[in-house]
């Protein structure tokens, strides 16, 4: 196998037996890089002389039996929303344009100190607003499946860059499904851990409440594996859960029989395309051939989700956003009167048209008469939401979804946000109740394009929804490699 075709445990095994190094490792995949890039626009930065060295340094340890972790020379690639010192972190914002971090977040020190390398910055959608990584101010990534088609939102980069092949790990931040949702169009698995289980410390805030940053892999096990390097606890994270976590990788393949797994009836409404119909009810079927009780169940709010969702969120971005005035850091407009002018100018110039139609949305819904109208109605909303979930957790160990309405459609074809928003339809209730979920591919819809669907456990429920997904992944046929059809962007 090249090295662009290896799972992470693969190249995790074949390091360990001394049967490729880690700068052959790593080069293989620069050279992946450079071949794919000019077609899908994945990548904001790529650190190839960084990674080559921390690439030698691997190898040199693992010579003298001094590897730091199993994932001694692993490489991944990082959302560019991430922060990674001496390495630009640029949210995709002109806002951010020039901005290297001082400092590196959290789950950047827990890879180094596990010697898993930084390869790439990837590309999002501007501060992770959107859903199709159109946003971004510096490029329009593809989908390496059909380069007309967008790969996803907002960390479209990332799902891209794993399924072509750059690196067998990714990270990404899922705010309303922006791990789940483009996992599920690029063919590859995207994992949003429960609120809490990894730090956001040094993840530039979209929606403090909502965020949470996430892997990508090719395969199941290769997520629970990740989950080992990225769970641990923060004290610079107040939300940070303080606890002993479990090895992910044990007991994959206990199987599900006997497990209960619920499908809520709202799930088949108004919207749901064939293809993401097809492959739910399949699942469906395919759980109970391997004997898990599956069941129709309801779910009385989700109706209610996206709605609540883009007001909280927008709400949390309007404050998040707010340090971006042009006096500290970022973007400073050159022509401006005044210190008014100023503000208005930098920010004019430095926000796209998304992330503006979100802080115009959070600052309307925030405002005095409309506070509790919107804001207070959807925090009540939130609550709801959360308690629907207690109780179908009290019956069922697994919640199994579509992740999208409907496989990657063609870049442009959404021009009308309300259009865009529904693309998270699915995905926006787990953030709202602080859930974990999975996304894996299932199949290939009737034009040849990745189908997800979605497992969503209760908080901290990632061992039982991990072994649940790698149930149904084992008994299914791979869907083959992304092909790169739709010629030269």
């Amino acid at each position: 196998m090249k090295e662009y075709e290896l799972s992470m445990k693969q190249a995790m095994d074949k390091l360990a037996a001394k049967e490729i190094s880690a700068k052959e490792l790593v080069s293989g995949l620069l050279d992946r890089i450079s071949e794919k890039e000019p077609q899908l626009c994945a990548l904001n930065y790529v650190c190839s002389e960084q990674a080559i060295k921390e690439a030698k340094d691997a190898d040199e340890r693992r010579a003298k039996g001094e590897q730091k972790s199993v994932f001694d020379g692993i490489p991944a690639i990082i959302k560019d929303n991430i922060c990674t010192e001496g390495i630009p972190t640029t949210c995709s914002s002109k806002m951010l344009e020039n901005f290297v971090p001082p400092y590196s977040a959290h789950v950047i020190e827990r890879f180094k100190s596990l010697g898993i390398i930084t390869l790439a910055k990837s590309n999002l959608d501007e501060f992770a607003m959107g859903s199709s990584t159109e946003n971004s101010a510096f490029k329009t990534s593809a989908n390496p499946w059909d380069l007309q088609r967008v790969p996803g939102g907002s960390s479209g980069g990332s799902a891209a860059a794993v399924s072509a092949g750059y690196a067998p790990l990714a990270l990404g931040s899922d705010t309303g499904g922006s791990i789940r949702q483009p996992a599920s169009y690029c063919g590859v698995v995207g994992l949003k851990p429960t609120y809490g289980a990894v730090s956001r410390f040094g993840l530039v805030a979209f929606a403090s409440s909502l965020d949470q940053i996430g892997p990508f892999t090719r395969t199941i096990e290769d997520a629970a594996y990740s989950l080992n390097a990225l769970y641990s606890h923060d004290r610079r994270d107040s939300t940070s859960i303080d606890m002993e976590h479990p090895d992910y990788a044990i007991g994959l393949a206990d199987g599900v029989k006997g497990l209960k797994i619920g499908v809520p009836k709202e799930y088949f409404a108004q919207g749901l395309g064939e293809d993401a119909k097809a492959a739910l009810e399949n699942a469906m079927k395919k759980y109970q051939e391997l004997g898990a009780i599956v069941e129709e169940t309801t779910l009385p709010t989700f109706d209610y989700a996206l709605g609540a969702y883009y007001i909280i969120s927008s709400a949390e971005a309007t404050s998040n956003l707010s340090r971006y005035d042009g006096v500290k850091y970022g973007h400073r407009a050159k022509d401006y009167d005044g210190i008014v002018d100023m503000y208005i100018q930098s920010r004019n110039e430095g926000f796209g048209p998304e992330v503006k139609r979100r802080m115009m949305l959070g600052n309307y819904v925030l405002s005095s008469g409309y506070y509790d109208a919107y804001y207070l109605k959807a925090l009540k909303v939130r609550t709801l939401i959360k308690r629907d979930f207690d109780s179908l957790f009290e019956k069922y160990d697994c919640i199994l979804s579509p992740t999208a309405p409907t496989p990657a459609f063609i870049a442009g074809d959404k021009s009308d946000p309300m259009q865009m928003y529904m693309t998270d339809i699915y995905t926006v209730p787990v953030n709202i109740a602080g859930l974990t979920a999975v996304s894996m591919p299932f199949g290939l819809s009737r034009n040849g394009l990745p189908i997800g669907v979605q497992l969503i456990a209760k908080p901290l429920g990632e061992p039982e929804m991990l072994r649940t997904a790698y149930a149904l992944e084992q008994a299914l046929a791979p869907i083959g490699a992304p092909t790169f059809k739709g010629g030269e962007q």
